[in-house]
């Protein structure tokens, strides 16, 4: 397969851009700027439908050579309810109430549209979060960064509320935002293996590290 496909990921996400690029990917970052707040939908479906969303939405605006677009969108399912980013900082203080010493559902869709061959794919991540009990002064500490405000769920595991996150049962990437196996069987789908997408350098720091 070329090894020079254009890699869009449809998303203003740092954690997701950091997943890939940690994975030796380096995607173009398009905002889809679609909105999120109009679907009504099952937890995980929810995800779905928002990650198709903007996949297709940022793939409909690029020129017409061939790209792959990752679009990606994560939900917590937390007592069968589909939770999103908080809407204040009350909201955050308010669910982190509720989470502490329990466990959700951390559902991220995604898809991947080939704008080459008109294709499309797209598959649910699900991780378990046990969530921690971040004592009054903790918690109102945590809130006033802001973080929680721009997380779905209100947390993150690879920023502030690391330490408030007891374990998870699944893949930690799909909680930042982006599951790298599940990435890698959906390129399958479409005829890609995930290192024809690598960085063109990658080869080269291989074999450095044969000779060391």
């Amino acid at each position: 397969m070329p090894t020079d496909l254009r890699l869009v990921l449809a998303s203003a996400s740092s954690g997701r851009l950091a997943v890939l690029r940690q994975a030796g990917l380096d995607p173009e970052v398009v905002v889809s700027g679609v909105p999120e707040d109009d679907v009504v939908a099952a937890p995980a479906a929810l995800s779905l439908i928002l990650a198709e969303r903007k996949a297709a939405a940022v793939a409909g605006v690029l020129d017409g050579s061939g790209a792959l677009v990752i679009g990606c969108d994560s939900v917590l399912e937390f007592d069968g309810a589909a939770l999103g980013k908080p809407s204040s900082a009350a909201d955050a203080v308010d669910r982190w109430h509720a989470m502490s010493g329990r466990s959700g559902l951390l559902h991220t869709g995604h898809c991947v549209v080939d704008t080459g061959r008109g294709a499309q794919v797209s598959a649910v991540g699900t991780t378990v979060v046990r969530f921690g009990s971040p004592d009054p002064v903790e918690l109102a500490a945590y809130v006033a960064t802001d973080e929680p405000l721009q997380m779905a769920g209100a947390f993150s595991i690879d920023g502030l509320a690391g330490p408030f996150v007891d374990g998870i049962d699944g893949d930690h990437g799909n909680v930042i935002g982006l599951s790298l196996p599940l990435l890698r069987r959906l390129l399958a789908d479409l005829g890609y293996r995930i290192t024809d997408l690598w960085r063109p350098d990658l080869g080269g720091i291989a074999a450095r590290r044969g000779t060391a």
